[in-house]
């Protein structure tokens, strides 16, 4: 392998996609693994994880699945546990789970504010820093953390989801401070609209909106967003911390 080769392999690591059974973070941990990396995931139920493990056996990936509610903090700590017992060292995070309760902001009920935050930010924020006390001790890691364009830009309807996804970039940068003399480096990936269950269903009026407004005139993938994972995870990104790149075709800059 050449030293550029060398820059972008993730051969001999470990990796921890939160909430990747399907759809962009199964796109991300099969990314990963394609760089060389062991993969290791969770979501949040038995059925969830043996979808996702068959997914990736299918794909001939030997993931490892764990049950974990990412809202649930010593749930998060026993997984974490159980990484570093049966797979070995956490060289790198995505925290990739989500949720979406969309709503007005004068309709909306508490209780559909408070599950978003509680599972888009404050469940990163727990599980940055449980993979930070172990990245710390081994003076390496890769911490990515799964934004989104709404929360740069807001996005009506969407109030709760925006203000979790905007959090996660000051989680980002505050994180990326505190961690950087430990050699762990902490940036997010900020997708626009991407084809995904969700956006597959949505009208062809709504669709197309969406598309006009993007330069590029298209949605993205979910291996767009790998794509840039990937490479924030790699060696070759080093020397970047505290960033957030936009995979949004243009439509926020």
């Amino acid at each position: 392998m050449n030293d550029f080769m060398k820059n972008f392999s993730l051969e001999g690591k470990v990796a921890f996609v939160t909430g990747a059974s399907y759809g962009i973070g199964f796109a991300i941990a099969t990314a990963l693994s394609a760089a060389g990396a062991k993969i290791v995931f969770n979501d949040i139920n038995q059925d969830l994880v043996n979808k996702g493990l068959a997914a990736y056996a299918e794909a001939g990936i030997n993931a490892h699945g764990y049950v974990c509610d990412v809202t649930d903090e010593e749930a998060v700590q026993a997984t974490v546990a159980k990484i570093r017992e049966e797979v070995g060292i956490i060289d790198i995070l995505v925290n990739n789970a989500g949720i979406t309760k969309d709503g007005l902001m004068l309709r909306m009920k508490d209780e559909d504010f408070d599950r978003v935050i509680q599972t888009n930010l404050r469940g990163a924020f727990v599980c940055v820093r449980e993979a930070a006390k172990i990245m710390t001790r081994q003076r390496h890691g890769r911490i990515i953390n799964i934004s989104s364009v709404v929360g740069q830009m807001g996005n009506a309807g969407q109030i709760n989801y925006a203000s979790a996804k905007a959090g996660l970039i000051g989680l980002t940068k505050s994180a990326a401070k505190e961690l950087a003399g430990r050699n762990v480096t902490v940036n997010a990936v900020a997708p626009g609209f991407v084809e995904t269950d969700m956006t597959a269903g949505l009208p062809d009026d709504v669709r197309a909106a969406y598309i006009d407004a993007i330069p590029l005139k298209r949605l993205g993938t979910p291996q767009d967003i790998a794509d840039a994972v990937a490479f924030l995870a790699s060696p070759g990104a080093g020397y970047i911390t505290g960033q957030v790149i936009a995979v949004n075709g243009g439509m926020y800059c």
